[in-house]
Parts: C-alpha cells; structure tokens; sequence
C-alpha cells in the first residue's frame, strides 16, 4: 500500500525518510527521523506507536535489528505491518509481515533501507535504490529521485495519492518537511513544494531560526 525510503547523507551527517501511498495523507503516520538519531517508516497496516517507542530507543542509542525486533515481538498484528528502521550509524534493519498484501518488497544496506508493499511489480524498490544512487545534490532531491524512479516503476499497484518527504539535519526540527496529502499528481505537486520552500521568503525564514 505504501513505498518509502530512508537515508543517511554522510557527508552533512542528515538522515531523511520518503513515502508515498495510493491513499490519502501518508505522511501524517508512516515518516519519522530525528537529528542524529536516525528514522523510520512504519507501514503496511500502519501501527503509529512504533514511530514513537522507535524513536526512543533510537534516542537512547539503540541499534536498528534490535528495535525491530522489539517493535515486532511485542505487537500481536506483527503479521500485518511493514517496517525500516535505521540507527545513527546507518545500519538498517526491517520486517515486513506474512499477512502484508502482496507484492512485497524490501532492500537493507548501510544509509539506505526501502519497504514497499502492494506494489505494482517487482521492480519498484530497486528502481527505487537506483534512482536515489543516481541522482546528485541534497538529500531532499535525491529522496524524491527515488520515489519518482519507484512511482515510474509502476510503484503502489493503485497508484498514488499522497507523498512526503522529511529530513533533519542539526537540529531537533526538520531542515525539510514537505508533503502532499491529496492529488492526482502527488509527486508533481512535491517536486513544486520543495522548490518553494528551498528557495525565496520561506528559506530566509528557515535562516533565522533558532539554533542549539
């Protein structure tokens, strides 16, 4: 029902997460990160609470196979959720349940882990890692590179609706956090949103933040 990616920029130290769903509002539940920390997307039949005992145990230094396994044991619907965490080092871990609606799809490596399911085809999540791999300047471009590869490689087996994209590099906010709740053109309407907000008033605003 939903594909998303996380990543870890090595050079500037951001991670960053991206979804995009055949329903309304993905990015109100499934994308999470935090400066330093790392991120997450909890999908398939989404459990929200994994967002938030995720990120604790990120907080508290906690390695990606050992909240995902401890997010998963405790839930009852395990069966039914899709999951990728990443850690502050940029080791990935996930699960994807037996009950998930096919097609299944799920790429683990250091500062990249992608999950998809109900997915057109087989080949949405490494057209997902290949467009993200490919594609050059900041992150919040090369995440929405590989949602668009995912999505041109016919991505949620509905279509979508809806996508986000988030990034957190230095501070507790977000550098980025774009998203587009309702549209035929989701990704069209992404790409408009992160021009404006990288460019003119809103990055002056962003500037003048305060900063810890």
């Amino acid at each position: 029902m939903t594909f998303s990616i996380l990543a870890h920029d090595r050079a500037t130290g951001a991670f960053g997460v991206a979804t995009a769903t055949g329903g309304p509002a993905v990015g109100s539940l499934v994308p999470h990160a935090r400066a330093g920390v790392g991120a997450l997307a909890t999908q398939g039949y989404t459990n929200p609470l994994y967002a938030f005992d995720g990120l604790a145990a990120l907080e508290a230094g906690q390695g990606a196979e050992a909240i995902v396994y401890a997010l998963t044991i405790a839930d009852p619907e395990r069966e039914r959720r899709q999951l990728i965490v990443m850690d502050r080092t940029g080791a990935t871990a996930g699960w994807s349940g037996s009950d998930l609606t096919e097609s299944v799809g799920m790429q683990l490596q250091t500062d990249i882990a992608i999950a998809g399911n109900l997915l057109a085809n087989a080949d949405v999540v490494p057209a997902m890692a290949e467009g993200f791999l490919r594609a050059g300047g900041p992150l919040e471009l090369r995440l929405l590179a590989a949602l668009t590869a995912g999505d041109v490689a016919g991505g949620d087996a509905r279509g979508i609706q809806s996508a986000a994209i988030k990034t957190f590099s230095d501070q507790p906010y977000p550098a980025i956090d774009a998203r587009v709740d309702y549209s035929l053109t989701p990704l069209d309407d992404l790409s408009t949103l992160l021009e404006k907000i990288r460019v003119g008033d809103y990055a002056d605003f962003v500037a003048t933040l305060p900063r810890r």
